[in-house]
């Protein structure tokens, strides 16, 4: 018997996530058992301060990545997203699992375009507020904390007309977990709301050079899922932009080719560009690291 410890955050979504990969590893591998170890971090012991007021990289990492090269664990699970796009010495990304929905998601009882002028938007997002103030400029915004269920409730309480979500999370809990009903969860399209640098995808964390942990951990990569963060991360490496920088990217195979769509604001006073690039998927992180400089490009030029 293989016992791999797990380290994971404490939240509803992320315990559903962690048990989801270690239900899929005792599966695919017969005599791996998986044991979650629960680790609290910066973000999570302060609930009341927005993200971008956090110094440094990592508010939902660190104190997990601690437990990794101290030995403490074997793995961790994070949500892709929240991780930098540089790692701590000794660590590094196993191949990821399959992608859920990467969409953002409205939670509203009326769809975006029939919000009342001037509602206000629950979003710690500056990405979600300079995209979908490009389509509402008559939107307020404001910032908002908590997991799932809590913004949820808060915005059931009527503190914020809207709040946005990662359509993800909410598949994984499942609506009644997230305290929605169906009428109340209204996706938004690509077109509309580029998410996060891999956004739905799960990073699994390990020690450089466990190839026991990485054998057990590849037995579940989905391929796809490798190409499109690869190339998603690369375009935010290029940036040198952390969750707080107003980047979105969304990359998928489709017909053998990689498409790769980016949105990105900058500047004083902000400027935004949106465009797109094809290729091969073998040439992923590439095509990341080009549609980052030619969408700073068409900032610096719409800024003349």
């Amino acid at each position: 018997m293989t016992v791999l410890k797990l380290g994971t955050r404490g939240s509803d979504l992320a315990l559903t996530q962690s048990r989801w990969v270690a239900e899929q590893l005792e599966n695919a591998k017969e005599g791996v058992k998986v044991e979650l170890v629960v680790i609290k971090t910066r973000g999570d012991r302060d609930q009341n301060s927005a993200l971008n007021k956090f110094a440094g990289k990592g508010i939902f990492t660190k104190e997990i990545e601690d437990a990794l090269l101290a030995g403490q664990i074997d793995f961790a699970v994070h949500s892709l997203k929240d991780l930098p796009t540089t790692l701590p010495d000794g660590l590094a990304l196993a191949p990821p699992p399959r992608r859920e929905d990467p969409r953002d998601l409205l939670v509203s009882s009326v769809g975006l375009e029939e919000l009342s002028p001037g509602a206000v938007v629950g979003t710690g997002s500056a990405r979600r507020r300079e995209q979908l103030r490009l389509l509402r400029p008559d939107l307020r915004f404001e910032e908002i904390r908590g997991n799932v269920a809590t913004r949820v409730r808060k915005w059931r309480e009527g503190l914020y007309d809207a709040t946005v979500l990662a359509c993800a999370g909410v598949e994984r809990l499942g609506l009644a977990e997230a305290g929605l009903s169906p009428g109340e969860s209204r996706p938004l399209e690509l077109e509309q709301c580029l998410p996060a640098p891999g956004q739905g995808v799960l990073g699994l964390e390990i020690r450089q050079g466990d190839r026991t942990t990485l054998s057990v951990l590849s037995a579940i990569a989905c391929p796809d899922a490798i190409v499109s963060s690869s190339a998603e991360r690369a375009f935010l490496a290029e940036l040198d932009g952390g969750c707080h920088i107003p980047a979105g990217a969304h990359a998928e195979v489709r017909d053998g080719s990689l498409k790769l769509h980016g949105f990105l604001a900058l500047g004083e006073p902000l400027q935004t560009a949106r465009t797109s690039l094809e290729g091969r998927p073998e040439e992923a992180a590439e095509l990341g690291r080009q549609l980052a400089r030619e969408l700073k490009r068409m900032v610096q030029v719409a800024a003349r």
